[in-house]
């Protein structure tokens, strides 16, 4: 196992770092301190994951891509979160919805430090995200972990505690492609339910059986089949931008191609999958186009109002996301 790291730039008076994880079989993994972003996840001559062309461009536009994103992922309605008679308002950046956390953990330069071993090589990020930034309460001190073992297992951690009640609903924003488009993928997910949305992407119906729709994967099936499908949701959002309610059973996901195979599992409640829908070649991400990549964030479901209950983050109570993706 090694690791290795090598500065590209400079950003917010701090060092631009990519950091290599590369083990015994030959799988390289490739982070950014910019984000605690997956930048690469390179295997047999492909990269399995959406990436940039350059690592300085990361930084030039938000793009999501391998980011650690929050303080919450997703959105929130109205940007409004309601505990008792106490009402805190959030930045309403998506419409009247927040979203992705304003300026989030994705565009701040994280402290790393670097472990080879035997068995395992790794990456642990930190960083202190001072009380009311972005209208957030409380000082969070944040610590993510990547590790890869010789078995080609990427684990991905993200630790969080603040010294005041806060709301923290985060996720890894990778979008994997095993080396193909998204769209020729299978996918199989273990979950019975899945959230509608309206216009505004929030869901708005509580949660619907995926039994006979577009958004039944408990079996194996191509991605290009939800996306090519008359389903008034599909086509509401030009393509998978839903969250599903997971059922428990391991793994959470799988993602099938002609070359490779990755294997998810997690503890997060749900997961939201979003096909790549909006790229179109522009801008930094000039190599990428729709429904190219899938991401798989393990998160809490969106709340369709204001009671954002189960992403409350008690003082000094410790948050644990954890993820382990499998490729071969």
């Amino acid at each position: 196992m090694k690791t290795a790291f090598k500065k590209y730039g400079r950003k917010d008076n701090s060092d631009l770092c990519e950091l290599m994880l590369l083990n015994d079989s030959g799988m390289e993994v490739k982070i950014l301190n910019y984000g605690a972003t997956l930048e690469k996840v390179l295997l047999s001559g492909d990269d399995l994951i959406l990436s940039l062309n350059s690592p300085a461009d990361y930084s030039k536009e938000r793009n999501f891509l391998g980011g650690t994103v929050g303080r919450i992922c997703g959105r929130v309605y109205q940007g409004k979160w309601q505990l008792g008679a106490n009402i805190l308002q959030l930045l309403q950046n998506d419409g009247e919805n927040h979203i992705h956390g304003g300026i989030g953990l994705d565009m701040q330069v994280w402290n790393f430090k670097l472990y080879a071993g035997s068995q395992v090589a790794r990456a642990d990020l930190t960083l202190v995200d001072p009380d009311g930034n972005n209208g957030y309460p409380g000082n969070l001190k944040l610590h993510a972990i990547y590790e890869l073992d010789n078995d080609n297992n990427l684990r991905y951690e993200l630790i969080a505690v603040s010294d005041k009640m806060t709301i923290f609903n985060p996720a890894n924003h990778t979008y994997f492609t095993l080396g193909e488009k998204a769209k020729d993928l299978k996918m199989q997910l273990n979950a019975d339910y899945y959230l509608p949305v309206g216009e505004d992407g929030l869901p708005n119906q509580g949660m619907k059986s995926v039994d006979q729709t577009a958004f039944d994967f408990r079996k194996v099936k191509k991605i290009g089949e939800a996306l090519n499908s008359s389903d008034k949701q599909i086509k509401l959002r030009n393509g998978l931008d839903h969250p599903f309610i997971l059922n428990g059973n391991q793994p959470a996901a799988t993602l099938i191609g002609e070359n490779h195979q990755m294997t998810m599992t997690t503890n997060a409640p749900a997961i939201v999958t979003y096909t790549a829908n909006h790229f179109n070649h522009t801008g930094v991400a000039n190599n990428i186009g729709q429904y190219d990549g899938i991401t798989l964030e393990a998160q809490c479901p969106p709340s369709e109002n204001s009671d954002l209950g189960e992403i409350t983050l008690l003082p000094f109570e410790k948050f644990d996301r954890k993820i382990c993706w499998s490729f071969k």
